[in-house]
């Protein structure tokens, strides 16, 4: 064992990546995981001033990751950095230790401007994982809660410009494949290593299939801006759990996907669904107006629609909430469901070495579960938030 931890979270049932244990311990060391145990021997290593925590029992798992977030606490990812600190604020409370911040369509320099600025947080907070662009390369019918005058069709110059703004923190940008360019672009992308999500798109399955091909490797938001699964038309959904390499984001809230559908993916997709939020800015807050992007949100009773026309505009879920609904809505076992939230995200954009898992060299992020999977406290890069 380490000599001498800096944290020792002991007594908990853990479960990190295939493994559940009892009575299992784990200790911190600043930032990453130098040990972990069970019984008794979290002891034996106890160095002065460590902090100690008895989980009792309680449900120990790895900080949450969310691939796929555009705002919470009032404020949003487009807003600049003060606004981004909010956000993440909201969602840390809540367990989600590492995210990605999403942008909803804009002109391509409010665009550049938005991923120097995440890019910027990112290099001050190792918590940030950079930026996802949910557009503006995406289909007229099916762009959602994107402002339509906002959408274009993709240029070489356009791609060059964003990969130039995040220097290095695009993690993932999302494009309807069936448009001029978009083939070209998903082999830039993925050439410059971001991972590249099929979405907000009008594509049947072979051009769906033909960009996974290309090395797309998510569907954003899954059956959400797309067309559904037909027995003769099965669309991007069939071709994601076709394709052994992809993602299938799903924002399970109870109002984008039917519980029945959700246990249905993780059911023909083991280990390749991610439980993202796609959270806006009314999260954690009261009913009433807001903006996403260019657009007027009215929420009611936490579900967050356009203004004009009613289109379902982003959630208010937080990932231990998807959790809860995951196990007990949708019959999902306990640790599938961690996976959703841990392992299956930080495969995605290429971070299983050091993410989603409670493992010696692992980053030293920790959800505490209560008995009703209620947050009791979340460690991340070492450090006790909440």
């Amino acid at each position: 064992m380490h000599p001498h931890p800096t944290t020792i979270i002991h007594s908990a049932t853990l479960t990190s990546g295939v493994l559940t244990q009892t009575d299992a311990w784990v200790g911190f060391d600043g930032a990453r995981v130098v040990a972990r145990g069970t019984g008794e021997g979290w002891r034996a290593g106890l160095g002065p001033g460590a902090a100690v925590v008895d989980a009792a029992g309680r449900a120990l798992v790895p900080g949450f990751i969310d691939l796929h977030g555009h705002g919470g606490g009032g404020a949003s990812a487009d807003e600049g950095d003060h606004a981004i600190r909010t956000m993440l604020r909201t969602h840390r409370a809540h367990g989600t230790t590492r995210a990605v911040l999403s942008l909803v369509s804009a002109s391509t320099d409010d665009l550049v401007e938005q991923l120097r600025s995440i890019a910027r947080v990112a290099a001050a907070d190792p918590l940030v994982l950079g930026s996802h662009l949910e557009g503006p390369f995406l289909d007229h019918e099916f762009r959602g809660a994107h402002d339509p005058s906002l959408l274009r069709g993709v240029d070489e110059a356009t791609v060059d410009r964003f990969l130039a703004a995040a220097d290095g923190t695009l993690r993932q940008i999302t494009i309807a494949p069936e448009h001029p360019g978009a083939a070209a672009a998903t082999d830039r992308f993925v050439d410059a290593g971001v991972a590249v999500a099929v979405g907000h798109t009008g594509a049947d399955f072979t051009t769906t299939m033909e960009a996974f091909g290309r090395g797309a490797s998510i569907l954003t938001h899954a059956f959400n801006g797309m067309r559904g699964i037909h027995h003769r038309a099965p669309g991007p959904v069939v071709a994601a759990l076709r394709s052994d390499h992809v993602t299938l984001e799903i924002i399970n809230d109870g109002v984008h996907v039917h519980p029945g559908v959700v246990a249905t993916a993780f059911a023909a997709a083991p280990g390749r669904v991610a439980l993202i939020t796609d959270a806006m800015a009314a999260t954690d807050q009261e009913d009433g107006t807001y903006q996403l992007g260019t657009l007027e949100v009215l929420v009611r009773d936490g579900v967050a629609r356009i203004a004009d026309g009613g289109s379902i505009a982003g959630s208010t879920l937080t990932q231990d909430a998807a959790l809860r609904r995951a196990v007990l809505e949708c019959g999902i076992p306990f640790d599938k469901a961690v996976r959703a939230l841990t392992t299956v995200p930080a495969a995605a954009i290429g971070r299983a070495g050091d993410l989603g898992q409670l493992e010696v060299g692992f980053a030293a992020d920790a959800v505490l579960l209560g008995d009703d999977l209620l947050v009791d406290a979340v460690w991340a890069g070492g450090s006790r938030l909440v």
